[in-house]
């Protein structure tokens, strides 16, 4: 799964973009469905898979563990599940090529069967620390060896039993919520997650879905979610929406071109995902929520957004947990807003697939912006909605969101913008550049 030839890709200004679009079945929903669905007895049916790198990374590493998965002809997924602690001992390498997420949570997966898994991954991944995932995994009694800085390659050592815990999240990280949940589904006894900070509840959602036994209270402390171990998962029938991360890029392409105008349908909004749709609004955005409706769980919408004037806003920090993937595009609106933006309480961007604050902030500077860097955030003085300078090499840092968030910025520019390597876009959006070429034509 690793990148070993670059892609350059150059931008130039665009016309108006038109069109309609469906974007990618939502990342975090897909890994979910594939690993739930691995986990239960019986067949499970998933339509709308996200078919990027990243969950490809999923699937092989589920397959590994014994789990039947297989996608038709008919483009629907069926996954025969081994059930809750009968996860088969892989043969190799588990290869998660850029996916924290596969990464974090088949280590918690891992942590309460009695077998052995070793990590791997790309450059950018293993420089990715995953302590906040070791700490309550070795309290439940797994034994996890780790490189340097608890990165990867690291080898977990599942316990069975492993030892229910109640632990309170330092960090808001769904991913470590998760990988706690997942270990608690294979250990005797409640295993509780203290969340201080709400973030995106896929998870929650799903295993009680898929029939776990698991609540959720509101506490003074913040959300206590607990799951009951040695669960009976049943198969499901699982439609996938569309990513609301995904559908950022064409709501702020759409926002800073002028003429532009674009319908992104299926889009997933849970609550816990809404972030940068109220960022955008907040900035004067022209979006609107069209044929709201429930799909598998989740509420759902078609999206119909104008270009507009965008304004600067403080964006309020309390948005960060529902919309940290969303910041590098974010910061791309914010560039073409008019004012100063700042946007903080994002400390999570310092450890995603790049430094996200340093690598975004370095990216708008070359492409004439001026900004500012805080230890959680950026501020951003933006060009009142004319066109940014351009004339730029950018270097995405072998992160999708950072390749497509400047593929973005340079649709509205006076020079051509030209990112160093495209090819991490797959992980996550396989056909992004087919979809802007039927949006829009240059110049």
């Amino acid at each position: 799964m690793s990148h070993l030839e670059p892609r350059p890709f150059t931008v130039s200004a665009r016309g108006p973009l038109r069109g309609t679009v469906t974007v990618p079945g939502d990342k975090s929903i897909s890994h979910r469905a594939l690993m739930f669905s691995a986990l239960a007895v019986g067949e499970s049916r998933i339509e709308g898979l996200l078919e990027g790198e990243d969950v490809l990374a999923t699937a092989a590493a589920m397959r590994a563990m014994g789990a039947d998965v297989a996608r038709g002809d008919d483009g629907v997924w069926r996954v025969h599940g081994v059930g809750v602690g009968g996860l088969l001992q892989p043969q190799t390498a588990l290869d998660m090529g850029n996916s924290g997420t596969s990464t974090r949570l088949l280590m918690g997966l891992v942590a309460s069967h009695a077998i052995t898994a070793t990590f791997t991954g790309d450059a950018s991944l293993s420089g990715r620390p995953m302590g906040r995932v070791i700490e309550p995994l070795s309290r439940m009694g797994a034994d996890i060896t780790a490189s340097p800085g608890g990165r990867l390659p690291l080898m977990v050592r599942g316990m069975n039993p492993a030892v229910p815990i109640e632990y309170s999240l330092p960090v808001a990280s769904a991913q470590v919520k998760s990988a706690i949940l997942l270990a608690g589904l294979n250990t005797p006894g409640i295993t509780r997650v203290i969340e201080p900070v709400s973030t995106r509840d896929h998870s929650e959602r799903m295993l009680r879905g898929f029939g776990a036994e698991l609540s959720v209270e509101d506490a003074p402390q913040g959300k206590i979610i607990s799951i009951t171990g040695e669960a009976e998962l049943k198969p499901q029938h699982i439609l996938v929406p569309g990513d609301p991360s995904s559908a950022g890029f064409w709501m702020v392409a759409a926002s800073i071109v002028p003429g532009s105008e674009i319908l992104i349908r299926n889009v997933c909004m849970n609550p816990t995902r809404t972030g940068l749709i109220t960022a955008l609004k907040l900035m004067g955005a022209d979006v609107a929520e069209i044929d709201r409706r429930d799909v598998g769980g989740e509420a759902v919408a078609d999206l119909r957004v104008r270009h507009a004037p965008l304004r600067a806003i403080e964006v309020p920090p309390e948005l960060a947990p529902s919309m940290i993937d969303e910041y590098p595009i974010l910061f791309v609106a914010a560039s073409f807003a008019q004012g100063r933006t700042v946007a903080r309480g994002a400390h999570e961007l310092r450890v995603k697939e790049s430094d996200r604050i340093a690598t975004m902030r370095s990216a708008l500077e070359a492409a004439g912006v001026h900004t500012e860097e805080f230890e959680d955030g950026l501020a951003i003085h933006g060009s009142g909605g004319e066109p940014l300078a351009g004339n730029a090499q950018i270097a995405s840092k072998l992160d999708h969101r950072i390749a497509m968030s400047m593929t973005v910025a340079g649709l509205h520019v006076r020079a051509p913008v030209t990112i160093d390597d495209a090819s991490p876009v797959a992980t996550s959006y396989p056909d992004f550049f087919h979809t802007l070429d039927a949006l829009g034509t240059p110049r």
